[in-house]
C-alpha cells in the first residue's frame, strides 16, 4: 500500500486510540507511525518498574534548558518512545481533571468541550472494576482498577491526612475532587494497561491497519495548502507516506510542535532563522507550554515497612509472579488527593501524592534505606514556557524552556503545599514510622518563607504532564480550532496533549484518551454520545 486514508504520527496515549477507533470501519485504512519500538520490554508490564524504563531506549529522555526559576537546573523529562507512548511508562494513575477544567475550555470558546460534552467519552473508553454509574463506564477497552495491594503505609497516610483536616474521597473522578484517597489505576489483573494493550493490540489483526515502528516523522508534506502525507526517517532512509484524507499528529507536547515547525507551520521569524520555508505564519506554535511542578518531602523509617529492597526479597517477587500482587503491582504513588489553598477557589490548585518508598532522582538514585515520600504539585500554573527548534535537523532534540516558577504566584502555592504535606507527615499514625526527615534537609526551616522558597527552587521537579503547545481555541491566531484542525492547512489535525487549551487538574493520560475518543468521532462525523446527567434537577450531584 502506498497511501492510506489517515496517517497518524505517534502511537502513544492518543495515537493508539485513534488507530483502533478509526479502523472499526473496514472501509477506512490507517497507517500508524511510531518513532520508538514495540512495547515488549518486561518492565512495561510490571507497574512498579516504570522508572526502570527511564533513560533507556524506550524514553526520549528530554532535558529542558537551564531553568531560571529553578536555580538554573536542567530538568529531566521522561517521555515514552514505544507503542503506547507515555501510557507505557507512566505511573498509571487514572485522573480525569476537574469539571471546571472542561467547562473553562467551553466558556473560552471551545464549543463541545464542556464537562457534560466530554464525560461520555471518558465513560466509553472505560471498563471500571467498580462498575458503571453516573460518572463511570464498563465494557470499554481501558481497564481501570482499584489497586490490588496498597501498602499499610498508604492507609496510615490517609488516616494522618484526615487528622490534618482532610476528608476522605473514594473517587476523585466523581462529583468532587477534594479530599484524600487511594488512586485508581490503569491496570488489568495487576499488570499495566496502556493504550497499546487496551486499544491497539486488539486491532492489530485488522487488514485496514498498518503499524510501522522505528519510523520518526521528519515533516508533514503540504501541497496547495493541504496536508498530503508525512516524511519519516526509517533505518533504511527516508520514506514518504501519503494520506488520502488527513494527517493526524499525536506526538505529544514536545514532538508535535517540533514537527509543525519543521514543516513550515509556526512563527515566521523562527522558521526563517532556521532556513525553513514559511507555509503558515502561526505565532503560537510551541508557546503556552504548561507543566505540573512538584515539591516533596521524605522520611526515613524506624523499621522495614516500605518497599525498599523489594526486588531483592523472595516474597514480593513471588507475589508478583504467582498472583500479580504485592509491591510490584504498585504504581508507587499509591495515595494522595486534592486541596484548595484558598477556600474561594472554584476547584483544587494542588494535588497530593504519597509513596511508601523513597523516590530519589526520578527513581534513578539509590535510596538510603526504608522510607516514605509525600508530594504536592501545582495544578494550574501561571508560568508558561515554550518549545522551539534547535536547528532544521529533524533528528535534533527540540529546545524546551519550561518557564517553571517565573510567576511568583506559583511559588507561593508550592510553599503552601510543602507546609501541608509536612503537616500530614507529623500526624499519627504516619508519624510513628518516621525516624528522621530525609528532605527537606534537617537544617531547612520551612516555616521561614525565604528558606521554603529556596528549597523549592532547588528541589522541585516535573510530575511529567506537559501540555498546550499547539492549543486549540476560537481565535484566528490559535494553532488549532475546536475541531482540532490546524489553522492554515487543511487535512491536518492535532490529537494529543499539545492541543489542550490548559493543563487539566490532575494526571494527563485519561484526558488525552478522552481527546482521542472524541477526535475519532469528529473524523467519522458521528454525533456525540448523549450527555450524561451528573446533577439532579435541583442541581445537587448525583450520588
Amino acid at each position: 500500500m502506498t497511501s492510506w486514508d489517515y496517517v497518524i504520527v505517534g502511537a502513544g496515549s492518543a495515537g493508539c486510540v485513534l488507530a483502533a477507533r478509526l479502523t472499526e470501519d473496514p472501509a477506512v485504512t490507517v497507517l500508524l507511525l511510531e518513532a520508538g519500538d514495540r512495547d515488549t520490554a518486561k518492565e512495561v508490564s510490571v507497574p512498579a518498574a516504570f522508572s526502570k524504563l527511564f533513560l533507556g531506549p524506550h524514553d526520549w529522555a528530554y532535558r529542558t534548558e537551564p531553568e531560571p526559576g529553578c536555580d538554573g537546573r536542567q530538568m529531566y523529562w521522561p517521555r515514552g518512545k514505544m507503542l503506547g507512548g507515555c501510557s507505557s511508562l507512566n505511573a498509571m494513575l487514572y485522573i480525569r481533571g476537574s469539571r471546571h477544567d472542561f467547562d473553562g475550555w467551553r466558556d473560552a470558546g471551545c464549543t463541545g468541550w464542556g464537562y457534560d460534552d466530554v464525560l461520555p467519552y471518558f465513560q466509553r473508553s472505560e471498563d471500571n472494576s467498580r462498575g458503571a454509574d453516573a460518572w463511570h463506564g464498563t465494557g470499554g477497552p481501558l481497564r481501570v482498577s482499584d489497586q490490588r495491594s496498597p501498602s499499610d503505609l498508604s492507609h496510615d497516610y490517609l488516616a494522618a491526612a484526615e487528622r490534618a483536616g482532610f476528608t476522605g474521597n473514594p473517587d476523585f473522578n466523581a462529583a468532587e475532587q477534594d479530599g484524600v484517597g487511594i488512586y485508581q489505576v490503569t491496570q488489568r489483573g495487576g499488570r499495566r494497561e496502556s493504550t497499546a494493550t487496551a486499544f491497539l493490540r486488539p486491532a492489530l489483526q485488522r487488514p485496514n491497519l498498518t503499524v510501522r515502528t522505528l519510523a520518526q516523522a521528519t515533516r508533514v508534506l503540504v501541497e496547495g495548502g493541504r496536508a498530503i502525507g508525512v516524511e519519516a526517517q526509517l533505518s533504511a532512509g527516508r520514506e514518504v507516506f501519503h494520506a488520502n484524507r488527513e494527517v493526524l499528529l499525536a506526538g505529544g507536547a514536545v514532538n508535535t510542535p517540533q514537527l509543525l515547525l519543521l514543516s513550515g507551520i509556526g512563527p515566521a521569524p523562527e522558521l526563517r532563522a532556521h532556513g525553513i520555508e514559511v507555509l503558515v505564519d502561526s505565532p503560537k506554535v510551541g508557546s503556552n507550554l504548561q507543566d505540573h511542578l512538584s515539591v516533596g518531602c521524605s522520611f526515613l523509617t524506624t523499621g522495614p515497612v516500605s518497599y525498599f529492597g523489594a526486588d531483592k526479597r523472595v516474597g514480593p517477587v513471588a507475589s508478583w509472579l504467582l498472583r500479580r500482587r504485592g509491591p510490584f503491582s504498585s504504581p508507587v504513588a499509591e495515595a494522595g488527593g486534592f486541596l484548595r489553598t484558598d477556600r474561594a477557589l472554584p476547584a483544587p490548585d494542588l494535588q497530593l501524592l504519597f509513596a511508601p518508598a523513597l523516590f530519589v532522582e526520578h527513581g534513578q538514585g539509590e535510596a538510603p534505606g526504608h522510607g516514605f515520600s509525600l508530594g504536592a504539585y501545582l495544578l494550574r500554573p501561571q508560568s508558561r514556557g515554550r518549545v522551539r527548534l534547535r536547528s532544521a535537523d529533524p533528528l535534533a532534540p527540540a529546545v524546551i524552556e519550561a518557564g517553571y516558577l517565573t510567576e511568583d504566584a506559583d511559588l507561593e502555592v508550592l510553599v503552601a503545599g510543602l507546609r501541608r504535606i509536612l503537616e500530614i507527615a507529623a500526624q499519627q499514625p504516619l508519624a510513628r514510622h518516621a525516624s528522621a526527615r530525609h528532605l527537606p534537609e534537617p537544617g531547612v526551616d520551612v516555616a521561614d518563607d525565604t528558606a521554603a522558597r529556596a528549597y523549592i527552587r532547588a528541589h522541585a521537579e516535573t510530575i511529567y504532564h506537559p501540555t498546550s503547545t499547539a492549543a486549540m481555541g476560537p481565535a484566528e491566531d490559535d494553532v488549532c480550532d475546536p475541531q482540532l484542525r490546524v489553522r492554515g492547512v487543511s487535512g491536518l489535525r492535532v490529537v494529543d496533549a499539545s492541543v489542550l487549551p490548559d493543563v487539566p487538574r490532575g494526571n494527563t493520560n485519561a484526558p488525552v484518551i478522552m481527546l482521542a475518543e472524541k477526535a475519532a468521532d469528529l473524523l467519522r462525523e458521528i454525533p456525540a454520545p448523549p450527555t450524561q446527567r451528573t446533577t439532579s434537577p435541583e442541581g445537587q450531584p448525583v450520588r
